[in-house]
């Protein structure tokens, strides 16, 4: 029997993981982070979401605990959102909560506190390769979230555990129903946790970054218009723009924050096949060749070849990836690596 230390959400799927290895007989130890201080009223980990995750801890007669990631995650997930944007970039906070949080701080102190394995209601694999353990989609495609989890050093996988990664979503909701589980029919978490449904992005992050209108133009420097906020636009972005009636030309195709500039095009310009890369993580080696690689957590895996620079090209044109976003590696189902668009 192995001591295993879960991290419970709140929600159906964490409330499943631990179920389920209680079932196989671990000695399974619940724990809920609190992570956002301010407002909150969608995303995990909320005020509510620690009492549904203590509540299903006493369904399952398990220990439950509450660890205090605060100023972590402001550091390590906020501030740098803020910040990414201030530059222009389209940052992803959930890779960022995962690597700093989740899989840094949280797996430290499961191993300082003698657990032998940390278990998380991710929809992942881990699976055995040629290359040793690597990181694998889920088996229900359509909640995969391996995308998110690339940045996992390989060596950690081994005290790692994804069971609800073998099932499907209406199976996990089946089995949390059958168990009647408080969390079973609990929608799932969709946006951001620290941006408020009510408020929104572009009020957050005014309240916390000096914003500044900007000029928008055409491919060739022809004044279009205006936006009122140059650091909430992104590469593909079509809403919110001013463009004195040119609809034809609606699509952001680069973002310049320190010119104030916003350059339009239509459908045609946002396409691109060379992608500038940067920050590379490698499951194994580094790899250069033709690979599949994906932009967005539950977007289309498409072709491409990586090069030896650190750039890459797709097979076939595709639309720009915005700097900032997170570029995944899969060969099959499993994740080789990834990178961020620059």
């Amino acid at each position: 029997m192995s001591r295993v230390l879960v991290a419970m959400s709140g929600g159906v799927d964490s409330a499943v993981t631990a179920a389920l290895l209680k079932q196989e007989g671990h000695d399974v130890t619940g724990v809920t982070l609190k992570l956002w201080g301010g407002p909150q009223d969608q995303g995990c980990c909320s005020v509510s979401d620690v009492d549904d995750a203590r509540r299903v801890a006493q369904q399952l007669d398990l220990d439950h605990f509450v660890f205090n990631y605060g100023d972590e995650f402001d550091e390590h997930v906020v501030e740098p959102y803020v910040d990414a944007h201030a530059q222009g970039l389209t940052p992803n906070p959930c890779i960022e909560c995962n690597r700093h949080i989740k899989f840094d701080a949280l797996l430290d102190r499961a191993r300082r506190l003698g657990f032998d394995a940390l278990a998380t209601g991710h929809h992942a694999r881990i699976i055995e390769t040629d290359h040793g353990l690597r990181i694998a989609r889920g088996v229900d495609q359509t909640k995969d979230q391996s995308y998110v989890l690339y940045m996992i050093p390989q060596d950690d996988l081994t005290i790692l555990k994804f069971p609800v990664g073998e099932m499907t979503k209406t199976r996990v909701r089946e089995l949390a129903g059958r168990l009647g589980l408080r969390s079973a029919n609990k929608p799932d978490s969709q946006d951001v946790c620290f941006i408020t449904a009510s408020e929104g992005r572009a009020r957050f992050l005014s309240d916390r970054l000096d914003v500044h209108p900007a000029e928008i133009v055409d491919t060739e420097g022809k004044n279009l218009g205006s936006v009122n906020a140059v650091e909430l636009v992104t590469i593909g972005q079509r809403k919110g723009l001013d463009l004195g009636g040119n609809a034809e030309r609606s699509y952001a195709i680069e973002v310049d924050v320190p010119s104030r500039r916003v350059v339009v095009g239509d459908a045609q310009d946002l396409l691109s096949q060379t992608v500038r890369l940067t920050d590379h993580i490698w499951a194994g080696q580094p790899y250069f060749g033709l690979i599949d690689a994906q932009i967005s957590a539950h977007g289309e895996q498409a072709p491409a070849q990586v090069n030896a620079d650190g750039s890459m090209r797709w097979l076939e044109t595709r639309r720009k990836v915005a700097p900032g976003q997170a570029v995944v590696f899969y060969e099959n189902d499993a994740v080789v690596g990834g990178a961020t668009a620059r």
